[in-house]
């Protein structure tokens, strides 16, 4: 596993590549714990490698996976307190593509950085707790429309359905693709920790925040850490 490093000497010793999946019911519960850890240390950066769990799928969603998806997200639920709609279920037509989801990401991940995460959970919100269809590009810009209206930062214009259509993202999201498989990652969520060129597997599936923090911190050392 050959991750990328941080490059600047000023930049903090530790950093976290999550590999996750906006559309993947466990990455959506891991936002708890994750969210928990990152409080703890705000000042580590986190780069987003999108996974595709589902990518390019294109059979419509029939009763066998609608029960399996059911059971799997009351599990999610029970284990993370996340909030779950069931309108999925309600659909005759949904095709369960994660493609445009992760291409989604990867796009504000190209033109406004700072804000990739936020979108990434934002589009888990607008999915399992809202039911709305994020597999369509008009609701991913409506999406990135409500991240971008919440912040006070002055970010450069992005058309986004321009660009979240074009071929370069397209290929950038295939590339993130390719690169979790180079990695060896099969499930998601996974969260590494890379430190002097050395990743270290901190998660491999839904962590408790608590494992998690123990985790860096061990990793980080006290001289990076004095909280």
């Amino acid at each position: 596993m050959n991750p990328p490093t941080p490059t600047p000497t000023s930049a903090p010793a530790v950093t976290l590549i999550y590999v996750g999946d906006p559309m993947c019911s466990w990455c959506y519960g891991f936002g708890v714990p994750l969210g928990q850890l990152l409080a703890r240390f705000p000042e580590v950066p986190v780069q987003l490698v999108l996974g595709g769990l589902r990518a390019y799928n294109t059979q419509v969603m029939d009763a066998a996976l609608k029960d399996k998806l059911r059971q799997a997200w009351a599990g999610v639920a029970q284990r993370s307190g996340q909030p779950f709609s069931q309108a999925l279920f309600e659909r005759e037509d949904f095709i369960y593509d994660t493609e445009p989801a992760c291409r989604a990401v990867v796009t504000v991940r190209q033109h406004a950085p700072a804000l990739a995460l936020r979108m990434y959970h934002a589009i888990q919100q607008a999915f399992y707790a809202q039911g709305r269809d994020v597999t369509k590009a008009a609701v991913l810009a409506e999406i990135w429309d409500e991240v971008h209206g919440r912040t006070k930062e002055a970010w450069g214009h992005i058309d986004f359905l321009r660009d979240v259509e074009s071929e370069a993202m397209r290929q950038q999201t295939r590339d993130d693709f390719s690169q979790a498989q180079r990695w060896g990652i099969r499930g998601f969520p996974a969260l590494l920790a890379v430190r002097d060129g050395q990743a270290q597997l901190l998660a491999s599936g839904y962590t408790e925040a608590d494992v998690l923090i123990e985790r860096l911190a061990a990793l980080a050392g006290p001289r990076d850490h004095t909280r």
